[in-house]
């Protein structure tokens, strides 16, 4: 075997960056004009202009960073100027500051930014959000723990988790995970309390970046009649089709008394699924919801019963024992039971995206000690990790990508690692910019492709 080569240091006397993929971030702020949307709002009289501290902030998000400190390695980096189009870069002293005297305000403007860059047109084409088989954009929306044990920032308290920290709550679009809404809770707060005004903005931007029909789904936790009021409201007011799906909390049911009815009735059809379980099905019509004196809307709820004699180690019960769920719809009959309950555990797919939150964007552990700052930070994640999405569906999954493997996305971790950290050399000619890629990069030619399609029309 081989011994290692000894490689001598070298200084290089020409500009490097590691990851060239702010390029791609820098010209979606071009497409959405950023600076027109923030700094005649939020003008300064003097120091660094607001949009510069919005856009240094989300490139450090898009890179997976989120401590103020690590704008620090963007001062001395003349690509990152260039790239995201920065007049100057703050200190992180600076960043922290204004996020701290404006947190509250920024919070609403991030959410304009948000809609703005979702409702992009990538080469004359909106943004694909990823439809279900009935035809509905779906919009999940959940509660997640963010772990901040050992600290004593503000708005931290215990947990569903069992542990000390936030528990936000997050709304996505799609089948892709592109995100809505990522807005910051105390932990002790319940998933449906004041959840009526996220899905109210989460509504609001959905119908205004896309005119497909929305199926809404959420968990038990979600199971109010004043959410669904409230939301089938809105969806009038909107004069769009806005669907419900969610998980039935059956709080004090009966279930014994249930399953003795249903095994008593010989119409009952039950199917089993393995040795020593099976189920059944059915379905009742709920009290219509109300919208006004003239309007309606039909409720009913698909029920599944599950009887097991035999635990899944194989052990025979003494007594069987019975599991009730159900879920509340408004979809119509021409929806079957079996759909309705596996459009439900498609649901479960956002449980990744809160991962990619915590995990990919090491947003688990927030900077601030500040309840405003951090509510803001989480507001600014959502829009980093639509602008990654962005990026992935257009890199990614084309035919000469890095990745051969076929998926409907991509992970936000694989997008940076493929294309974010992208080594590239800067060279100043000729009164332009060249960024120079590797000619052995596997990522060359999407990469070159997809700075084209984000040019401005």
């Amino acid at each position: 075997m081989a011994d290692p080569v000894e490689f001598v240091v070298k200084k290089l006397p020409y500009d490097l960056s590691s990851h060239g993929g702010l390029a791609l971030v820098g010209r979606l702020f071009k497409r959405i004009n950023l600076p027109a949307m923030i700094d005649p709002q939020y003008p300064v009289r003097g120091g660094i202009a607001n949009s510069d501290i919005l856009k240094c902030y989300l490139g450090l998000l898009t890179l997976g960073k989120n401590d103020f400190e690590a704008v620090e390695g963007f001062r001395s980096q003349r690509f990152v100027h260039q790239a995201l189009g920065l007049r100057a870069v703050p200190s992180s002293a600076t960043l922290r500051q204004r996020f701290d005297a404006m947190g509250t305000e920024w919070s609403a403007l991030a959410d304009q930014i948000n809609c703005a860059v979702l409702g992009l047109h990538i080469n004359g084409s909106p943004i694909d959000f990823g439809a279900l088989s009935t035809g509905h954009l779906p919009l999940d929306i959940d509660t997640f723990v963010m772990d901040q044990s050992d600290t004593a920032k503000e708005g931290v308290s215990y947990t569903y988790a069992g542990v000390d920290g936030y528990c936000p709550i997050a709304l996505y679009l799609g089948t892709r995970g592109y995100c809505l809404e990522l807005d910051l809770r105390a932990g002790s707060q319940h998933s449906a309390c004041e959840s009526e005004y996220n899905i109210e903005r989460a509504l609001g931007t959905a119908c205004a970046v896309s005119a497909a029909p929305l199926l809404l789904r959420a968990d038990s936790g979600f199971c109010s009649q004043h959410l669904i009021t409230r939301t089938l409201e809105q969806a009038a007011r909107l004069t769009r089709q806005v669907d419900l799906l969610i998980k039935w909390n059956p709080r004090s049911a009966p279930v014994e008394a249930i399953a003795a009815q249903r095994c008593a009735d010989t119409a009952t059809v039950w199917t089993q699924p393995r040795e020593g379980k099976r189920e059944c099905l059915w379905q009742e019509a709920l009290t219509p919801i109300a919208l006004d004196k003239e309007r309606s809307r039909a409720l009913r709820r698909v029920y599944r019963l599950t009887e097991r004699s035999i635990d899944r180690r194989g052990n025979a019960l003494l007594l069987p024992e019975y599991v009730l769920e159900g879920w509340t719809t408004t979809l119509g009959p021409e929806i079957e039971d079996e759909q309705i309950i596996a459009l439900y555990r498609d649901h479960a797919t956002h449980e990744q995206f809160h991962a990619e939150f915590k995990t990919d964007m090491a947003l688990n552990r927030l900077p601030s000690g500040k309840f405003a700052t951090n509510h803001l930070v989480c507001a600014l994640a959502a829009v980093a990790m639509n602008l990654l999405r962005i990026v992935g569906q257009h890199t990614l999954h084309e035919g000469d990508s890095p990745l051969r493997k076929a998926a409907l996305r991509r992970r936000i971790k694989t997008v940076m690692q493929e294309m974010m950290y992208k080594a590239a050399r800067i060279i100043s000619h000729a009164r332009g910019w060249v960024l120079g890629i590797s000619g052995s990069d596997s990522g060359f030619a999407v990469f070159e492709r997809a700075l084209g399609r984000m040019k401005a029309a």
